[in-house]
């Protein structure tokens, strides 16, 4: 038996721990008696808001899940989908708060966890993408030097994490994105996506299942790094004090994560796993208590075999630890020394910890003590919390302001192309192999990236998109324009776009504007996810991304995959001869709210978003599809930030081509900058545009000619640049402002990561 008193504890413990008053009285009744230190330590770190949902789980239970491709939903490690007969899994998470303490570490360590979310699936992980938000890079955007550095050096630490841990684990970083904007500035966000393949047999899950099942634990040694990792740095807003909480950021070791994915992947192709689950937040807590509620069994979990790498750690240290590169995996005792010698061959750490029990709860010894007894199913039930909503009253004053395009076209275009947001982020992506693997079909640079399913004669296109400042201004609008984005980017790749994966980034959900606009995002993103057919297969939720009082854009991720055959021929964002043809699929409206032009250009985040109607974005899919399968597309690009103007500027720098638009418009200003959704710019050869044109006309979505590509300068309606102009801003913008030496003009330029 479990004692303790209350005078050990007190209510300064366990608030310091993030519990309140009645949480702390609710372990007490599931317990029947106080908890003790290693006890409370436990339910602090899996009832914290990012281990258990507790203020999310009532929105996101609405959104819609289930589909012809599904297989797994939401509540696994990753969401898994059948693509021509394999298991694709695919994840999507973030690891902000620790990367903003701790650039480096808090990327690398964020590939490495989600990493193994997906090995937990069984899956090999075969490609990663990064979505990235900072606060501005030039001083004079936020009139701070020292402010404006502290950007700079977190992106470049974010990178070099992302692309030391990606490349030595040999899976290649194939898309993303790297925003800017001022609300960033105190929290940046690290969401990382991952995909991994399976044959559907193989599918694993988090189960502990079979009563006297060995419990093994594999992959690195325990340390105190990542102690209360989830609930001091996820779970809270920081402050001033933000550098005190480096030791609570987990150090990461590549090479042993690589250890991991082969030797887990063997074990499971050797038949010998019952059960598998990754050491992420909450660490042994979590993979122990989670696994045994799953299979409505218990655990006897023995601290003393858990291999340690600093001595003297305590129960509670052991058991909430977030070192990196450790998997838990469920054996019968039938296998087990067949599974001791695989990973001993393969040179994996790997140590029997425990046993199956059919208590349905979670034993803990540690030198023959017993320190913590608790049902395993009460860790992961914790409070849930219908928190209260507000709509914030400056939300119509924003959106009512009118935004005007600019007197001076060029000037504008010239501007936005060479911004952060918009500039190619080459000096990004170079650090990362993208081609390791060798199934990387197309690289950054295109709308989204495809990859080769192996034993397919399929292939997926894969995308993550956002936009915070729309969110900011409407977060249901917002959302749904994120996941139309996504949908679009796969379209302009012939891409049939079939699951989605996300991750929601917003402030203090105890704040009720806060929880509005989440509320609202969540049920923008259902409803766009019902219409353009795309269920969601799970998710991650990061709250409590403030510094002081100032909280992030509400910034949901979309991670997207779409399915394609292998023939289709993929066109790029770029130009690919001259005398093409170019067509717009589409309408274009006056509509300035919330976009590029006007917070790059005007320094305004203001004014009613474009208009979004679902059903003309799948219209405008299927058209670009049926395009580009029957090989009558040279070059497909989705029109988003920058609208029109810079989808011709990128086409032009990354084609080194020109072209002369005539958008027989009396208002072309508003042509070129307005950011009018379900858009996609072709071009086509001048024997295929009439095929095109009926195509687009058959499903009743707008088309029209709108210029021809050409040699040397983008000439328009009050526009005439060179090319080589417009290239140079574009391709040496971004590298300029991080303070290296121009980047290569190379032709392929980035769009991926715009």
């Amino acid at each position: 038996m479990v004692t303790t008193t209350s005078s050990e504890l007190g209510a300064e413990l366990y608030r310091s721990l993030g519990l309140t008053d009645d949480e702390f009285a609710r372990i007490k009744t599931i317990l029947g008696r106080e908890p003790n230190r290693a006890e409370l330590a436990m339910y602090s770190v899996m009832w914290s808001e990012h281990c258990s949902y507790k203020s999310s789980r009532i929105h996101l239970k609405t959104l819609p899940s289930e589909g012809p491709h599904v297989l797994v939903g939401p509540g696994e490690g990753a969401g898994v989908i059948d693509v021509d007969g394999v298991a694709v899994a695919l994840r999507l998470e973030s690891h902000n708060h620790p990367s903003f303490v701790e650039p480096f570490q808090g990327a690398a360590t964020g590939i490495g966890g989600i990493v193994r979310d997906v090995l937990s699936m069984g899956a090999r992980p075969i490609a990663l993408l990064d979505p990235l938000r900072f606060g501005p890079l030039p001083a004079e955007q936020i009139g701070d030097a020292k402010v404006a550095e502290r950007n700079r050096v977190l992106v470049e630490g974010v990178v070099s994490g992302i692309s030391s841990y990606g490349n030595c684990i040999g899976v290649p970083t194939v898309g993303g994105e790297i925003k800017f904007e001022g609300t960033y500035s105190g929290n940046p966000l690290v969401n990382v996506m991952c995909i991994g393949v399976a044959p559907k047999e193989r599918i694993m899950k988090a189960r502990a299942e079979g009563v006297g099942n060995k419990v093994l634990l594999l992959g690195s040694t325990t340390g105190r790094d990542g102690i209360g990792g989830v609930s001091v740095l996820a779970s809270a807003t920081f402050g001033e004090e933000a550098e005190a909480l480096r030791p609570s950021v987990q150090v990461g070791d590549p090479f042993t994560e690589k250890l991991l994915i082969e030797g887990c992947l063997r074990l499971i192709e050797l038949g010998l796993v019952v059960g598998i689950q990754d050491l992420g937040g909450a660490g042994l807590c979590c993979a122990t208590s989670e696994s045994a509620a799953n299979a409505g069994t218990g655990m006897r979990l023995d601290l003393g075999q858990v291999a340690l790498r600093e001595s003297g750690m305590e129960p509670f240290e052991i058991l909430t630890s977030e070192s990196q590169e450790r998997m838990l995996v469920i054996v019968e005792p039938k296998d087990l020394d067949a599974a001791l010698a695989e990973c001993e061959r393969m040179g994996l750490r790997a140590s029997v910890v425990g046993e199956v029990t059919d208590s349905k709860r979670l034993e803990v010894v540690s030198d023959g003590e017993v320190v913590a007894d608790v049902p395993a199913a009460s860790l992961g039930d914790g409070p849930v919390y219908d928190r209260p909503i507000e709509r914030p009253s400056w939300v119509d004053a924003l959106s009512s302001e009118t935004i005007e395009p600019p007197d001076d076209i060029e000037a504008g275009l010239m501007k936005l192309i060479g911004s952060p947001n918009i500039a190619s982020k080459r000096w990004a992506w170079e650090q990362y192999d993208h081609q390791v693997m060798l199934g990387t079909v197309v690289r950054p640079g295109a709308d989204a990236a495809v990859l080769r399913i192996p034993g397919t004669s399929t292939r997926i296109a894969v995308t993550t998109d956002g936009n915070g400042r729309y969110c900011y201004l409407d977060p249901r609008g917002g959302a749904q324009h994120s996941v139309a984005e996504a949908y679009r980017n796969l379209s302009a790749l012939g891409a049939e776009p079939v699951a989605i994966t996300n991750c929601l980034n917003f402030g203090n959900p105890e704040r009720p504007e806060v929880m509005w606009q989440f509320a609202e995002a969540v049920r923008g993103i259902g409803e766009a996810c019902i219409s353009l057919g795309t269920p969601v297969t799970g998710g991650n939720v990061s709250f409590y991304n403030e510094t002081g009082d100032v909280a992030i854009y509400p910034t949901p991720i979309i991670g997207m995959v779409g399915v394609m055959p292998e023939d289709v021929v993929v066109p790029g964002p770029g130009w690919r001869k001259e005398g093409d043809v170019i067509l717009l699929l589409g309408a274009t409206g006056q509509e300035l709210g919330g976009s590029e032009y006007a917070r790059t250009v005007l320094g305004k985040v203001s004014g009613k978003l474009p208009a979004l109607d679902l059903e003309i974005e799948r219209a405008v899919g299927t058209v670009a599809r049926e395009a580009i399968r029957a090989g009558l597309c040279m070059s497909a690009h989705d029109l988003s930030e920058g609208g029109l103007a810079v989808a011709l500027a990128e086409a032009c720098a990354i084609s080194g081509l020109g072209a002369q638009i005539d958008l027989q418009s009396e208002t072309p200003a508003w042509e070129l900058f307005s950011e009018s959704a379900s858009r996609i710019l072709l071009s086509v050869s001048e024997s295929a545009a009439s095929r095109v044109l009926e195509i687009a006309s058959n499903a009743g979505v707008p088309a029209r000619r709108i210029g021809v590509v050409s040699a040397g300068s983008l000439r328009g309606p009050g526009f005439d640049l060179d090319v080589a102009e417009i290239s140079s801003a574009f391709h040496q913008s971004f590298a300029a402002a991080m303070g290296y030496p121009s980047a290569s003009g190379e032709s392929s330029g980035n769009v991926g990561y715009s």
